[in-house]
């Protein structure tokens, strides 16, 4: 396995033109690669550019809108659903988030359903939009099918992650943000690509026994949920799960469960739909709405200095902040580039070779 280092500029640009010859105006275009960039930058390499021919994918089968005509259909002075109209979620997503955050202007919170989407990207960008604006981001949306409930062997839920995200003072923004499965597949994705095993605990063949096969899922295996399995508290993550699943589609007409149109090429999307697309949820709350935005800030600066000098089992290390590492990532990939596997380069450059567009270099 070799990699290769492009810079932020190169990938986004040659993003950008995947998505303008999947037809995107190019103000989407541009949005859709920032997301996919921020991805890369932050070191969750599963749901980057690695993503492009998945979306291009889909795409050809008629199943992403390039030109969608994405808007309200419900609301309240709070509250709203947004249809995506079958549109790259990377696109619908930030627009669904933008009406959250102006309700919380206004309003001190805002919550937005979406329904008639597509896979988002990753959920920390989202989140982070409300960060900006001194509010609490949330962030979740519903998956392909992939994860069994505890107790089955059937495959009902999504990765199905979650994402919150607050303003710290000093510190970067704590960033809880997370899949609801044991492991994200994009995870398996990279394994596969480096032909390596995957834990054990992650997922189960297709009579529930444990595997370590990257490649379980195509043999009609499933994720666990976070928690690995019944001794270990999958309930909790199967519970994280639902609620995910709930809030993202049933909220707001969306399909959920088993219906849920997947991303994954081994999974064609069923044929007796109980809603539209995939969901999303999202909820902005000013901080002002309870304190002070800067004592808020102040104490979660306190809160973050207290848990980074917690007394550790290993004395060489030190208590992790939630999204401290994506925010480390950041800072070195913007400096010194991202790096990509062969595996991946290679698929991105057959990409452009079919799409006439120019290949990395």
């Amino acid at each position: 396995m070799n990699f290769y280092t492009f810079t932020e500029h190169n990938l986004r640009h040659f993003t950008e033109n995947v998505f303008l010859k999947m037809g995107c105006p190019p103000a989407d275009a541009q949005l859709a690669a920032d997301v996919l960039l921020r991805s890369d930058l932050r070191g969750i390499d599963s749901h980057g550019v690695a993503r492009l021919s998945g979306y291009v994918r889909l795409w050809k089968k008629e199943r992403i809108n390039a030109t969608p005509d994405i808007k309200i259909v419900h609301e309240t002075a709070t509250t709203a659903t947004v249809d995506g109209d079958r549109g790259l979620g990377l696109v619908v997503a930030p627009f669904a988030m933008k009406i959250a955050i102006e309700k919380a202007r206004t309003y001190g919170s805002g919550w937005v359903a979406v329904k008639n989407s597509n896979h988002f990207g990753i959920a920390g960008y989202h989140a982070l939009m409300a960060v900006a604006e001194d509010m609490v981001g949330i962030s979740m949306t519903n998956a392909s099918p992939l994860v069994a409930p505890t107790y089955s062997s059937e495959r009902l839920l999504g990765t199905n992650p979650m994402c919150y995200a607050f303003p710290a003072g000093k510190y970067p923004p704590v960033v809880v943000d997370m899949a609801t499965a044991a492991a994200a597949n994009g995870k398996l994705e990279i394994a596969q690509r480096a032909n390596l095993p995957i834990p054990e605990g992650w997922a189960q063949d297709a009579s529930g026994n444990a595997s370590t096969n990257p490649h379980q899922l195509k043999e009609g295996g499933s994720l666990l949920p976070l928690g690995s399995d019944k001794d270990h508290g999958s309930h909790k993550g199967y519970g994280l799960s639902a609620t995910v699943d709930i809030l993202s589609a049933v909220l707001s007409g969306a399909n959920y469960g088993p219906w849920v149109p997947p991303f994954v090429s081994f999974l064609e999307p069923p044929n007796d739909p109980v809603g539209e697309g995939i969901g999303h949820f999202f909820g902005a709350m000013r901080i002002d709405g309870f304190r002070p935005a800067q004592d808020f800030k102040d104490h979660l600066d306190n809160w973050i200095a207290r848990f980074k000098s917690a007394k550790t089992i290993d004395p060489g290390k030190q208590v992790i902040i939630p999204g401290e590492p994506e925010y480390n990532y950041e800072a070195e990939r913007k400096k010194n580039g991202i790096p990509l596997i062969d595996a991946v380069v290679n698929d991105l450059n057959e990409l452009a070779r079919k799409l006439a567009i120019a290949q990395l270099s």
